[in-house]
């Protein structure tokens, strides 16, 4: 068994969801809201270990009315231990989850431990399938996939992901070295493609926001 996994994210119209220096300032107002919405309702929100190097997220509900009790869980996919001490993430304000892989250095996870609940999983990689495993086990049912692009198309073609919502904002900022929605090796034959069914389509404000059913 394994949570209901929703890959949520915002781009621009050419599929960039940050600069090639990080900037990642897409999406307006009323989609903050609808992320942090998405959030309270989660019981488990989750990135990868560049994302918190890169943005230093607090990953918690703070741009709508929430109690303390409605933050979700936060997880880190973080296969060399590699979260700052003193990142955001691991403050007070919600659990924390860091899964690491069996090559993590064993010093950099006892001092994670201090702060975070530390998940130990695959060899050379974190073990994706059995991390979702582990977090239904612990109650997770819903579960918040803001990855970068490495770790959302990790997911993707590990077949755990079940819904797509992207934000797409009047924009265009183009760039090689820019992150995509996926990255990764990226699949060789069209026919190959994850398959995606529209659910839903709606504006907010200036963005556009498109929810897709991910076709087993």
């Amino acid at each position: 068994m394994r949570p209901h996994v929703i890959l949520n994210a915002a781009m621009t119209l050419d599929g960039k969801i940050a600069t090639e220096t990080g900037s990642s300032e897409i999406s307006g107002r009323e989609d903050l809201v609808r992320v942090h919405e998405l959030r309270r309702e989660s019981d488990a929100i989750m990135v990868g270990i560049n994302t918190v190097l890169a943005d230093d997220p607090r990953l918690t509900v703070h741009k709508i009315d929430a109690s303390p009790e409605e933050n979700p869980i936060r997880v880190v996919v973080d296969s060399r231990a590699r979260t700052p001490p003193h990142s955001r993430v691991l403050n007070n304000e919600a659990p924390t989850i860091i899964a690491v892989s069996e090559m993590a250095p064993e010093g950099r996870v006892s001092v994670l431990r201090e702060s975070a609940d530390v998940i130990v999983t695959g060899g050379e990689r974190v073990d994706l399938e059995v991390l979702m495993e582990e977090l239904h086990r612990r109650g997770v049912r819903k579960l918040m996939l803001e990855g970068g692009s490495t770790l959302n198309y990790s997911m993707i073609t590990a077949g755990l992901v079940d819904e797509v919502r992207v934000c797409i904002a009047p924009m265009i900022v183009g760039g090689e070295a820019a992150r995509t929605l996926v990255d990764g090796e990226g699949i060789k034959d069209m026919a190959d493609a994850v398959r995606l069914e529209l659910i839903k389509h709606y504006t907010l404000g200036k963005d556009l926001v498109l929810e897709y059913r991910v076709k087993v």
